[in-house]
């Protein structure tokens, strides 16, 4: 599946100059190296992606003012173009150190659920916050079925990053928010980084967390 996920980003991203699997065991690097991806090895101590791409960009002797997108590897119907829009956020917003996605909620269950994140934004498209809660809440909401206009936004968790922040990220202190929330991003807002988001009309693919997951993701591919 990691290897698929790479060759989907090689095949689709122009922009990517080099497409690198981060892998904290020596089966998935073997994995990749068999199939022609390149892949470093990182400790398995890592407390989040994050700390874990720090780690890749010094082991590839990468550049401060490089941009690095993270691509998690359960991730084999990602849309490449998603990955590409990432990426030129960080062109666009020379005052923000990260960058993500969103896509619009249309279910009032989505929209209560913990395990959804969403994120508000200002008039720039930059996080104000992010969290599990139901963001913004309607404090006059008309019907348990409606939802806020315009509608709240669900987080994509795929990020865009300078590798210059990368550096420093693993030094910054861990967030009273990020504990709570369990949302390493709130790290880097805590500490005054800023986070430009993209928005996408559409939900991505289905990610792959639980065996019947693998199997819908199968299907759909063909495989």
């Amino acid at each position: 599946m990691i290897v698929r996920v790479a060759q989907r980003v090689l095949s689709g991203v122009p922009e990517a100059t080099r497409v690198v699997v981060a892998a904290d065991d020596e089966a998935i690097l073997a994995a990749c190296t068999h199939q022609g991806i390149e892949a470093v090895l990182t400790s398995k101590d890592h407390p989040s992606g994050s700390d874990r791409l720090a780690q890749a960009c010094d082991l590839l002797g990468l550049a401060d003012d490089q941009v690095v997108v993270n691509v998690q590897g359960d991730e084999p119907l990602i849309d490449p173009l998603l990955v590409s829009a990432v990426a030129q956020l960080l062109a666009q917003h020379p005052q923000a150190s990260m960058s993500t996605a969103a896509h619009p909620l249309h279910e009032v269950t989505e929209y209560l659920n913990p395990n959804v994140v969403k994120v508000a934004l200002d008039a720039q498209n930059m996080a104000l916050y992010f969290s599990r809660a139901p963001i913004p809440y309607w404090r006059d909401q008309p019907s348990p079925a409606a939802l806020p206009q315009p509608l709240p936004l669900r987080h994509i968790g795929i990020y865009g990053y300078r590798v210059k922040f990368l550096r420093q990220f693993p030094t910054l202190s861990q967030s009273p928010l990020e504990v709570i929330e369990s949302l390493e991003q709130l790290r880097a807002m805590w500490h005054g980084h800023r986070i430009a988001v993209h928005i996408t009309p559409d939900a991505p693919g289905p990610g792959v967390d639980t065996p019947q997951d693998l199997e819908r993701v199968r299907q759909l591919l063909g495989v």
